[in-house]
């Protein structure tokens, strides 16, 4: 069994420079060293946030230019259920160990197969999966959004934005609109490890 991990929002940025440098071109063929797949029912939103008041070790947290830590809720984008849409996105092939590391970096998500949910089937073999909201990480992005404190994080926007764009036109198009913040304030914030 070959995993990948569907990539619809920060997990596609890799495509644009990384992958490129490595003579990977998108494509939808279903082939084992990666592909450009639809997941069937789904929506792409920004759905999931943190909080950025709380230190988790080994997480991270969000500066301002003048180094201070403002009390906000950093968005992400989700994928929900959504009957008749469709969400693209890059699948890449993971090993056991990345897909552990994923599953710890991607705190405010949880992991599921998605794999009988795309639009066309991979190779026999491969299972896909997807990192959705997890109960509190849409919690705290319906807390940010009450106390009028949600933001997007500009570098992350145009992550995926440039990601998108080296899908190609098409992919592009079909992904742009879900990427409106919607009102969400666009913030310039600099990502900070924690120990």
């Amino acid at each position: 069994m070959t995993d990948h991990v569907f990539g619809y929002g920060s997990l596609a940025a890799p495509s644009g420079g990384e992958l490129a440098a490595l003579g990977f071109r998108p494509s939808r063929a279903r082939r084992r060293e990666g592909f450009v797949a639809d997941v069937r029912g789904a929506r792409r939103g920004w759905g999931v946030a943190m909080d950025n008041r709380v230190d988790l070790p080994g997480y991270k947290c969000y500066v301002d230019r003048d180094g201070r830590r403002p009390p906000v809720f950093v968005c992400f984008l989700d994928i929900e259920h959504a009957p008749g849409e469709r969400v693209n996105g890059l699948c890449l092939p993971v090993t056991a160990t990345e897909l552990a590391a994923l599953d710890r970096r991607e705190r405010n998500y949880e992991r599921t197969d998605v794999t009988c949910e795309l639009e066309a089937a991979p190779e026999p073999g491969t299972r896909v999966w997807a990192y959705r909201g997890s109960p509190a990480g849409r919690a705290r992005f319906a807390e940010g959004i009450a106390a009028g404190t949600a933001v997007v994080q500009a570098g992350y926007l145009e992550a995926v934005r440039a990601a998108f764009a080296a899908l190609g036109e098409a992919e592009w198009e079909a992904c742009a609109p879900s990427l409106d913040p919607r009102g969400l304030p666009v913030r310039a914030l600099q990502r900070r490890e924690l120990a």
